[in-house]
């Protein structure tokens, strides 16, 4: 007769309550694992969507010309505009992100990053926040389009953004900002993400800028565009507060700055 399987040392088996909990903590932690990472998907385009809107409102280059081709030449040929734009934005976009990947690591680094995002975005709000005209366009953009002399809609939005460098500063400030809160994650796909929502948050704003305009009969004027870069401001100056308000309690935390 053959000994029983304990005489050889092994342990007893668990019986079928164990397997069956062990296979249920497993779940358990599958499913919270995806739930998080849906959520940490939808937040990033969602913050991205919101971010992209409200940068495309502040009056510029591109929000003038959809104005004036707009009235004159129709709803698609401004909207084409506003898609050059979103082209070059997102390439504006994607490099902010490139340039501050691994860049958190450092905890002194990351603060000096939360500081200088909160004196940009300080900046940025009280910019907007007092504009007054409407800048036509800018001796940079002038520059660019007497070099390359773009004809079509596409391009002309397009050459306007690639000639702006505040625009690469406002999405490196923002981008800054949203690493160092982790609101964003330092992985390509969350990047990539929120650029996407950056990119359908103003492709969002372009469509309703060109449809109103197209319309014509003064539905929508250049002091209407002034008020809503306002509204703008004060969102960045909302957004300076809260930054600063962490930057505040980081510091009571650790009883003073540590280098």
């Amino acid at each position: 007769m053959l000994p029983a399987p304990s005489s050889f040392g092994h342990a007893p088996v668990g019986g079928p309550l164990e397997v069956h909990l062990g296979a249920e903590a497993i779940l358990t932690f599958a499913a919270g694992e995806t739930m998080m990472e849906v959520y940490s998907i939808l937040f990033a385009v969602f913050l991205g969507f919101v971010s992209g809107f409200l940068a495309s409102i502040p009056v510029g280059p591109i929000n003038i010309a959809i104005i004036n081709e707009g009235a004159r030449r129709g709803f698609g040929w401004a909207l084409l505009i506003g898609f050059g734009a979103i082209a070059m934005e997102a390439i504006y976009c994607s490099l902010a992100f490139a340039g501050f990947s691994g860049l958190f690591t450092s905890p002194f680094l990351r603060a000096s990053i939360e500081l200088l995002s909160f004196l940009a975005t300080l900046v940025f709000g009280v910019k907007y926040l007092l504009v007054r005209e409407l800048p036509a366009t800018t001796r940079s953009v002038e520059r660019v389009e007497h070099r390359l002399h773009p004809h079509t809609a596409f391009m002309i939005g397009f050459v306007r953004v690639l000639g702006n460098p505040g625009v690469l500063l406002f999405w490196i400030t923002l981008s800054a900002t949203f690493m160092s809160h982790e609101w964003i994650a330092d992985t390509w796909a969350s990047k990539g993400l929120c650029v996407l929502g950056i990119a359908a948050g103003a492709a969002a704003w372009f469509i309703f800028l060109s449809f109103v305009v197209s319309l014509g009969h003064g539905k929508f004027s250049a002091k209407t565009l002034v008020r809503l870069s306002h509204a703008t401001g004060a969102s960045l100056l909302v957004v300076a507060v809260v930054i600063g308000v962490r930057l505040v309690r980081l510091l009571a935390h650790r009883g003073g700055p540590q280098l």
